[in-house]
């Protein structure tokens, strides 16, 4: 056994620091999930109780715990506390002593304690000020508020001050155009001692020089501290039987130890889709006269990603190639998934990202306004295949240039960097969200508008504090903490020129990466994204409401109406709700009733993003990645995320399950003409038949075509054209029926609108639902739209929310957990299944 050994505190206690008496805490947790559990505060998601319990962040907290130490223990060199995340501004003290001060939440805090503890009872102490006492003065000695238009500083009663951008916390909770305003407090990661003699690895880092099917030359950094000089043997081996060995003479205090080391033919680590996402198990030992003195164990894949941004004719590329394949990257934009954060269980995250690997997503973007995720979101990441693009958590705003700020983040940075490096998932560290386009330095009247708040002198602080942290601080812990992954300084942007072709927003579609947002927030109709592709949609979404089930959780019957207060302030983008229902009715009938309303805009919802998601992929390889936003949601509420708060799948999420799947048939229609293409990621041609069938909604075939086609690897490659002159007299009564069939197995079905859902002539389909071997086979009689089944009992079904034709029999299986059941292949039959169909939402 390791002679460094952990020593857990136990038995938490809190309170409000004016008040006298304690009660029992949850550690990690925060103080509102404390005050929660002790019914002092209302379920903050119902209703507009958000609103009640803003006073929560003016009030100071504390926290104590006692806990015992040993002869054992006392004997030891060092007794190291190590604080991995407290929330935000803390004073810590050891039997009443004061040991540190910390104002980052996102830091890891150490210190030795040896000299403030005692065999026996000891105990820590942790004040929380108040974020906003703490902060309430910085715009007034600054001179001026930056700008944060996120932060709903009026909600927390505290006018028109931003505070946010002066707290090293997670801004989300501070407010957003979908989160709430709780500007918690607490210990919300691990607190323990650990305790040592001799010599501690601190960390391990597995640098991955150069990684080919033949050979990973790889380097184990080893950071370790030695209370003296010693020699000591480093053993690193693996769960394959490799081994290696050095004897090393350590010196006094802290310092790298770099070992190479080689393993030939590794087993590669491949992202969803490509492969599998092997990943080998380093142990780390220490020893020093034959005695473990410290072990560390890293899990990690072996591969090589390069982010490649090459001239071509199109412009300049944007894509990541792993293993040497360029990758199309097909995914979402990842948000945390709880306004407070120690709510969040592993199984949490593992629906999520097990969500989007039955969704054929390849990859997510933590975005920069939440958190760096805890080490569990990127193992999981690393064991299903998900690459991550992973922002610093910078948002919408700009920042302080003080050197205090810079310092402190550059230590969150190095911090956050070197706890995720050794992870096979992380392919790209962003510097910020959307601060280089909104600011626009370079253009005057590009942006935002935030430039011209601000007189000249402000404007140049600002610009340097911005030029400093993105273009010089970030990129350098980079360069020193992780050689194996790009930087790139904000999402989204053409390229670091330093002239007015930098900005995203200089109309340029050739390079960089680009956040679409004229569909939605610019009231552009859905055909718009495929006029605006770019190399990499890194951003763009449309809201939905969630279902009826979840939307009860937060409103009653009265409030079911959309301008009602609750399901306004369940709204947090201003304009949501008069947008869904302007989009509604540019595409849909009338809804029958208000629970029909939140149905048919999860609908339009999914329309739209497959309307992206195809305009994306067809353009392959000019455009090589579709991230949708957003993924996820913070609290039950109408926003732009596929699946909800409770993790129920909205109809975006089965679109997405459809849209991503590695070898898809797209039907474009322009005019008087339909143009079949097929994109493919797989990485060998394929041949395939393309059956093709115009029919009615009676069920009566107009036009039948078949025809055999080569489907090149990794590409998009139009294969049939379909002309529709003079065929105009069935348009409103008929779709297009496409299947694309490879070694006899449909792997895509396309049913094809020719006109507008609204404009359909629809009637009663008379769906059949039989029940066959593990699942059931749906039928209809007329015309089925946007057919959509659900159970009372939680789970998710192999599709949903498509179109059945006359004629066609589909097979829908079920499963209660994604966690087991990606694949849906074990078996169910959902009990209770109500199955409808836009005949029943829509009012004729």
């Amino acid at each position: 056994m390791s002679t460094v050994r952990k020593i857990l505190l136990p038995n938490w206690q809190f309170k409000e620091a004016s008040e006298r008496t304690w009660k029992e805490a949850t550690v990690p947790g925060c103080v509102h999930t404390d005050l929660l559990a002790h019914n002092v505060i209302p379920d903050p998601f119902v209703g507009k109780n958000e609103l009640d319990i803003q006073w929560v962040d003016k009030k100071d907290w504390e926290y104590v715990s006692y806990f015992t130490l040993t002869e054992s223990d006392m004997a030891e060199e060092r007794l190291e506390l190590i604080l991995e995340g407290l929330d935000t501004y803390a004073d810590i003290y050891v039997n009443s002593k004061q040991v540190l001060s910390t104002d980052n939440m996102f830091r890891i805090w150490k210190v030795d304690i040896k000299s403030y503890v005692q065999e026996g009872e000891n105990m820590l102490h942790v004040y929380f000020h108040s974020p906003i006492a703490h902060d309430l003065n910085k715009p007034n000695e600054l001179g001026y508020n930056l700008p944060a238009d996120n932060d709903h500083s009026e909600d927390g009663g505290v006018g028109e001050k931003k505070l946010s951008v002066f707290a090293r916390k997670a801004p989300y909770h501070y407010g957003w155009d979908w989160g709430p305003r709780f500007v918690t407090s607490g210990i919300w990661r691990n607190v323990y001692i650990e305790a040592w003699s001799h010599v501690c690895m601190q960390d391990v880092f597995i640098e991955q020089s150069h990684v080919t099917k033949e050979i990973a030359k790889l380097k184990a950094n080893v950071e370790l501290e030695a209370s003296a000089p010693l020699a000591v043997t480093i053993s690193i081996a693996d769960n394959n039987g490799f081994s290696h060995e050095e004897r090393i003479q350590v010196k006094k205090g802290k310092q790298t130890i770099a070992i190479p080391f080689s393993i030939s033919k590794p087993q590669l680590w491949w992202s969803n889709g490509l492969g599998e996402p092997y990943l080998y198990h380093f142990s780390i030992d220490l020893f020093h006269n034959e005695t473990l003195k410290s072990s560390k164990k890293v899990k990690t894949g072996l591969r090589s990603i390069r982010f490649v941004r090459d001239h071509d004719q199109g412009g300049q590329s944007f894509h990541f190639e792993l293993n040497g394949v360029p990758v199309f990257m097909k995914g979402a934009n990842h948000i945390p998934n709880d306004s407070f954060l120690t709510r969040v269980e592993k199984e949490d995250y593992e629906h999520e990202i097990a969500s989007a690997k039955a969704s054929h997503m390849n990859m997510l973007r933590v975005w920069g306004g939440g958190i760096y995720e805890p080490n569990v979101f990127y193992e999981l990441c690393d064991e299903y295949g998900l690459l991550v693009w992973q922002d610093f958590m910078f948002a919408c705003s700009m920042y302080p240039g003080d050197k205090a700020f810079l310092d402190n983040v550059e230590q969150e940075a190095i911090d956050n960097v070197k706890r995720l490096r050794n992870y096979a998932c992380v392919a790209l560290w962003c510097g910020n969200n959307e601060m280089d386009s909104a600011w626009a330095e370079y253009v005057e009247d590009a942006g935002w508008g935030w430039k011209q708040r601000y007189n000249s002198a402000q404007r140049k602080a600002i610009w340097q504090a911005y030029d400093q942290l993105f273009h010089q601080l970030l990129p350098e812990v980079i360069r020193k903490y992780d050689t194996n992954t790009a930087y790139w300084p904000s999402s989204p942007m053409q390229d670091l020129t330093f002239n007015q072709d930098q900005h995203a927003t200089f109309a340029s579609l050739k390079k960089g990466d680009i956040h679409y947002w004229d569909v939605w927030h610019g009231q552009k109709p859905l055909k718009a994204y495929k006029a605006n592709v770019g190399r990499f949609m890194s951003e763009y979404g449309f809201q939905s409401f969630p279902e009826e089930r979840t939307v009860r959780k937060y409103a009653e019957e009265k409030d079911f109406a959309l301008e009602s207060d609750v399901m306004l302030h369940h709204q947090k983008n201003g304009s949501g709700n008069r947008l869904i229902q302007t989009y509604m009715d540019m595409y849909y009938k009338e809804p029958k009733d208000f629970a029909s309303f939140l149905h048919l805009s999860q609908i339009l919802q999914a329309k739209a993003i497959r309307s992206a998601v195809e305009a994306h992929r067809i353009h392959m390889p000019y455009c090589m990645g579709t991230l949708y936003w957003q993924m996820n949601d913070c609290w039950p509420v109408a926003s732009w995320s596929s699946m909800d708060y409770y993790g129920r799948w909205k109809s975006l999420q089965y679109e997405m399950k459809d849209r991503f799947k590695p070898t898809i048939l797209i039907v474009d229609q322009q005019a008087e003409q339909v143009m079949c293409t097929v994109v493919s990621d797989v990485q060998q041609d394929q041949l395939a038949n393309l059956t093709l069938q115009i029919v009615s909604c009676e069920g009566q075939i107009v036009l039948e075509e078949a025809v055999r086609i080569e489907i090149p690897k990794n590409a998009s490659t139009k294969i049939h054209l379909v002309d529709l002159k003079d065929k105009k007299d069935w348009i409103n009564n008929s779709v297009l029926a496409a299947k694309l069939e490879i070694d006899e197995s449909i792997v895509d079905e396309v049913t094809h609108l020719f006109v507008e859902p609204k404009q359909m002539q629809l009637q009663d389909p008379n769906i059949h639902v039989e029940v066959i071997e593990g699942g059931i086979e749906l039928s209809c009689d007329h015309f089925a739209m946007n057919v959509w089944m659900e159970t009372k009992e939680e789970g998710y079904f192999s599709s949903n929310n498509f179109h059945l034709v006359p004629g066609e029999r589909k097979q829908i299986y079920f499963t209660e957990s994604l966690i087991q059941d990606q694949r849906f292949e074990n078996k169910q039959i959902p009990r209770n299944i109500n199955v409808q169909s836009m005949y029943n939402f829509i009012t004729f």
